[in-house]
């Protein structure tokens, strides 16, 4: 992609602030802007770094008002999460290309396209589809029925079991393990309200990252970004029936239980552990090496390192168990 401002502008029905011949040709969060990148703000939350980015352009609400000089040429909409839906369907509709399909059997041999490159000694089950462009490294093991899409890179000794999907442009590093039926790379479930009630889709153009010696457990998703990607660190651990939303950081060495569910956007430090049927709202941060009880609903970021949470909403586990003592208490009388 390639906008200046003064296209951006134009797609979205906006007006600039700034040098409207500043150029984006990437996306990039408002906290990992840099020149060239445009981002855009619509979360209080997120105010701070609006202050700090390098990003070229910076999609902002028409009636924001900052309270500091903003750096990146400001391109100024009616509603910016909105308009970043309009313009990642914009991108998306640009790159598709409509032309004549013929099916695998017609054209391939074993489903694998002939532009794929498979390294040494990888064995490949019955009736599996690799896509164009897409690597695969030494010694891997692909059971049936798998799909593997178009500019896929895989690492070695990669364990891939039967109905596994990986959406195109997903990164997967060594010795990792996919168990049935888990997806990887699907869209996230992000979708901007509209003034009559209806939902706009926003387009995911980003991917997905997993690190060395990942296990992800059968049916469990891993969603890819809106624009950069979501990321599992090396030597991850989920469980079955997990759910990882678009934009996630899940930190190295970190486990989690089944039905454990981690909305967009938030980031779990290293060496965690997420017990079973945890929930995780969107946009937080949560420390280095917190333990997070089974059933546990967290809605607010955990700073401290070490920190044990339990309840929901999750809070201190002393505090937890005193408080759980006065319930019973309570209920006794």
């Amino acid at each position: 992609m390639e906008f200046t401002a003064k296209q951006l502008a134009q797609i979205l029905g906006g007006t600039v602030e700034g040098d409207p011949e500043a150029l984006v040709t990437r996306f990039a969060k408002i906290e990992h802007g840099r020149p060239g990148s445009l981002s855009f703000y619509a979360n209080p939350k997120y105010e701070e770094y609006v202050y700090t980015s390098k990003a070229s352009v910076l999609l902002v609400n028409a009636d924001f008002v900052p309270r500091q000089k903003v750096a990146p040429t400001m391109v100024r909409v009616q509603d910016a999460y909105t308009a970043v839906a309009e313009l990642l369907k914009h991108v998306s509709e640009s790159k598709r290309k409509y032309r004549r399909h013929r099916a695998f059997s017609t054209v391939l041999t074993c489903g694998i396209s002939p532009k794929a490159r498979l390294g040494r000694k990888v064995w490949v089950g019955d009736y599996v589809r690799i896509g164009a462009r897409t690597r695969i490294g030494d010694c891997g093991i692909i059971h049936s029925n798998v799909t593997v899409g178009e500019d896929v890179v895989i690492g070695h000794h990669v364990i891939i079991y039967p109905g596994v999907v990986i959406y195109p442009k997903t990164v997967i590093g060594d010795n990792c393990i996919l168990h049935a039926g888990c997806i990887i790379g699907s869209d996230g479930f992000g979708n901007a309200p509209q003034p009559d009630g209806t939902w706009e889709k926003i387009e995911h153009l980003g991917g997905v990252i997993i690190g060395n010696d990942v296990e992800i457990g059968s049916n469990t998703t891993v969603d890819r970004a809106e624009m950069e990607n979501t990321i599992i660190g090396n030597g991850v651990r989920i469980d079955n029936l997990c759910q990882i939303a678009h934009n996630v950081v899940v930190g190295d060495n970190t486990v989690m239980a089944a039905q454990t569910g981690i909305a967009g956007s938030t980031e779990i430090g290293k060496n965690c552990i997420l017990a079973g049927q945890v929930g995780v709202v969107g946009h937080l941060k949560i420390a280095d090496n917190t333990v997070i009880g089974a059933q546990a609903g967290v809605t607010r970021s955990v700073r401290k390192s070490g920190t044990v949470i339990l309840g929901s909403p999750a809070f201190d586990h002393d505090q937890f168990l005193r408080s759980y003592a006065r319930f019973k208490q309570g209920g006794n009388e």
